[in-house]
């Protein structure tokens, strides 16, 4: 088999003694774990700062406009996913932000991509702060409502969490399609 068609994380049939293709092409250098949890810890400290911030500060009193119309924060209580969609399904969505939570970990063992790591760290930031909300917020745990506070015109009401949780998805979209594996290797289909 030619080089450039081997499948990444197949056996080399020309190895000598059965040993696979797959150890040569392990990345070298380190893995980004550590860049991946500093992202993550400071992706969800500034979430979990402004919510307490706005909480404090906002809630039951009038929104504070922004920009003129065009952006206002007030506090709500969303118990559903984005734009208030499910919100009789508070504890799956506990249930899914903690699976998240294990995949990320899961896949740190094996990230040596540092732009994998941002965007990994977004996400994993951003779940735990929206779970934390619903761990720890009325009306009672598993079915506690996230605080959202950004509002622009014309858009659904939001918070750091969740901008977090769209860059890093839009991040993992575009290094999916440039082909940048976590582990660092690069495919071209």
């Amino acid at each position: 088999m030619a080089e450039a068609e081997r499948i990444i994380d197949t056996p080399d049939a020309d190895d000598a003694g059965g040993k696979t293709a797959v150890a040569a092409e392990r990345p070298v250098g380190r893995r980004k774990i550590l860049a991946l949890f500093t992202v993550a810890v400071v992706a969800y400290l500034l979430d979990l700062g402004s919510k307490l911030l706005v909480v404090a500060k906002l809630e039951y009193h009038e929104p504070v406009k922004i920009l003129g119309n065009a952006l206002e924060l007030t506090v709500i209580r969303n118990p559903g996913a984005a734009f208030g969609v499910g919100t009789a399904y508070t504890v799956i969505f506990t249930i899914i932000a903690a699976a998240v939570i294990v995949v990320i970990a899961r896949l740190a063992r094996k990230l040596y991509s540092l732009p994998w790591a941002i965007a990994l760290g977004l996400l994993l930031g951003g779940a735990l702060g929206n779970l934390t909300d619903r761990i720890f917020r009325s009306p009672g745990v598993f079915e506690g409502a996230v605080v959202d506070f950004i509002a622009p015109a014309h858009f659904a009401v939001f918070n750091l969490a969740d901008s977090a949780i769209t860059c890093g998805g839009i991040l993992v979209v575009l290094l999916s399609f440039r082909g940048l594996d976590p582990d660092g290797r690069i495919h071209r289909n």
